[in-house]
């Protein structure tokens, strides 16, 4: 950003200045700096816990209870992720109220985010007994084939999670209403047609009371969906830029990238949990890092950790992939709604309205970007015809 950081891409001229890109500079190296030392404290807890005994005391202390297979691992688990969580809780604070708030996006109270917090921890401790408790009882019951049976249990859960999400999930945090605009509801509609994607409803969701961030998605599985838009969204963009958005969501769903992606991920559990079986049914995990009991539950802790350092090397790889789709999806898009300027527009607007930064380094893009930069997109989207 220092190199090139101070230079108005065409593309963006009359819409952003140099004080503009100072802007952008000073918030994505805030974001970063928090960002660094959150990922740094969560890495020096976890060392400090796995390498410095506590593991080993916490798993004893587990044992001594002298409880059931399932209840001892459902307590073992849990408390883990409140302890995770309560790490997050200061960075988080000072991510919303400190940077967000400084540079104009966040318009959450701290009541609000009270609120949120609680129903966060209620839903994910729901969520968590459910999943801990039948896999262990797979586990405890199926000694051969758990691994098989637990990909099929995550599988079904998820898919179910898929449906339920936007009718039991989604409105404990937001409020969705059928937007006011007629016409663009009905060239929504219309636009989706062209590609037989059938809209149950437009929805415009109170994204504004916690952010001015701009975004929209689509909601639900199989041939119907829901489209859900921030009401940020529609108060900056325009109807044609709302449907250039939506239509390179629709690129997504037409191009099968989020069945895709869903393929992906099975494919690699699958291989993962047989690996992981094949792993914990030996003692090496415990004997290299000196556990001294032999649980069940602390080789997964301690497969976490090493499976995270191993699967580090193939995170290009898989942003590579998506960043790909996002072309694709461009492309789609392009040919759907056959409106380069509004595209274009869009894209300039997103990255306005989100101080997105413009000169990302391409060894950063390469690890972390799912996203190809948004003046790669633009420069693609002209060459398009």
């Amino acid at each position: 950003m220092k190199k090139y950081g101070n230079t108005v891409p065409p593309e963006f001229e009359g819409y952003i200045n140099k004080d503009f890109l100072k802007k952008v500079q000073d918030y994505e190296r805030e974001k970063t700096q928090i960002d660094i030392i959150s990922s740094l404290v969560g890495n020096f807890v976890t060392i400090i816990f796995i390498f410095f005994g506590f593991l080993d005391f916490y798993n004893n202390w587990i044992i001594s209870l002298n409880l059931s297979f399932i209840l001892s691992g459902l307590i073992f688990f849990l408390l883990l992720s409140y302890a995770s969580t309560i790490i997050s809780i200061p960075f988080s604070l000072y991510s919303t109220f400190k940077i967000e708030n400084k540079y104009g996006f966040n318009t959450m109270t701290l009541k609000l985010w009270i609120q949120d917090f609680i129903k966060s921890i209620l839903l994910s401790t729901i969520l968590n007994v459910i999943v801990i408790i039948v896999a262990l009882w797979i586990i405890q019951n199926s000694p051969e084939y758990w691994w098989l049976y637990l990909w099929f249990f995550f599988l079904v859960f998820s898919i179910f999670l898929m449906y339920v999400a936007p009718f039991l999930i989604e409105p404990l945090f937001n409020k969705f209403t059928p937007i006011e605009n007629a016409e663009l509801e009905s060239r929504i509609k219309e636009i989706m047609g062209k590609v037989k994607i059938k809209i149950s409803r437009v929805f415009k969701m109170d994204a504004s009371k916690r952010s001015k961030h701009t975004n929209a998605y689509f909601s639900g599985i199989g041939k119907v969906k829901r489209i859900i838009l921030y009401d940020t969204l529609l108060e900056s963009m325009s109807d044609d830029e709302i449907l250039a958005v939506l239509s390179h969501e629709a690129g997504h769903w037409k191009k099968k990238h989020i069945f895709k992606m869903i393929v992906a991920a099975e494919v690699l559990s699958f291989i993962g949990l047989y690996i992981s079986f094949r792993i914990l049914q030996t003692d090496i995990l415990t004997q290299i890092f000196m556990i001294q009991q032999n649980t069940f539950f602390a080789k997964i802790i301690l497969l976490g950790f090493v499976g995270g350092i191993i699967s580090f090397p193939f995170t290009p790889l898989a942003n590579y992939i998506s960043r790909r789709f996002e072309s694709q999806a461009d492309k789609f898009a392009l040919k759907l709604c056959n409106n380069k300027e509004a595209m274009i527009s869009t894209l300039v607007k997103l990255s306005k309205d989100n101080l997105s930064n413009l000169f990302p380094h391409p060894l950063y893009v390469l690890f972390y970007y799912s996203h190809p930069p948004v003046i790669d997109r633009i420069e693609k989207i002209h060459e398009y015809r």
